[in-house]
């Protein structure tokens, strides 16, 4: 286990992680990119736990899903399946898993502030967290990809599935973007990733 870790997450979590996944009831699976999410948790059919991550996450955004995807299975054996997917027990649960690795052998220095706001309230996604998600992008691999609130106002730009939209105003948190194709007006996070086509000067 330790060897196949080794090549996904921080050299110094390698031990620490070995151990929270040293259940015999608790597979831990390293899937294909899915756009839609970093990783999931489900319990079998035949009463085991399954954990997968996507294998093309950076170290440091592979172990915070890892352990997100590990509080679940442990807040499901300790307060049953009755509780929330992202409630309480499963909140204090992934505060108490992440503590130990949040220290400067295993983060670089400047994540480690914002991973101290975000774990006082861990939401359920590290991604609707703005200012983490985008400290984390800074060690992805490069690639064509950029956030919407990096997207000029009325930018055309497409998404994964290949779907177009013009980026208009800010509501609030998120963005109204209109679809090109059906004149629909859809709200983006801010730092949903998207591939800039143009601009356009209105």
């Amino acid at each position: 286990m330790q060897e196949a870790l080794q090549k996904y997450i921080p050299i110094h979590a390698v031990s620490r992680v070995s151990e929270l996944l040293s259940h015999d009831n608790l597979v831990v699976k390293v899937k294909s990119e899915r756009k839609t999410r970093h990783g999931d948790y489900k319990r079998m059919p035949n009463g085991k736990h399954q954990i997968t991550i996507n294998a093309n996450l950076n170290t440091y955004r592979f172990l915070i899903t890892l352990i997100h995807e590990i509080a679940h299975f442990e807040a499901y054996n300790k307060f049953g399946k009755s509780i929330k997917p992202h409630g309480i027990e499963w909140k204090r649960t992934f505060q108490h898993l992440m503590l130990p690795f949040l220290n400067p052998d295993i983060f670089p220095l400047d994540l480690l502030p914002l991973l101290a706001k975000h774990f006082k309230n861990p939401r359920a996604s590290s991604d609707t967290d703005v200012p983490l998600a985008y400290a984390l992008k800074q060690f992805d691999a490069p690639n064509n990809k950029t956030y919407i609130f990096e997207v000029p106002l009325h930018s055309v730009f497409k998404m994964y599935n290949g779907r177009t939209f013009k980026k208009g105003n800010k509501r609030r948190i998120r963005y109204e973007c209109t679809e090109i194709k059906t004149g629909r007006v859809y709200l983006f996070n801010p730092n949903a990733e998207v591939e800039l086509l143009n601009t356009y000067n209105e």
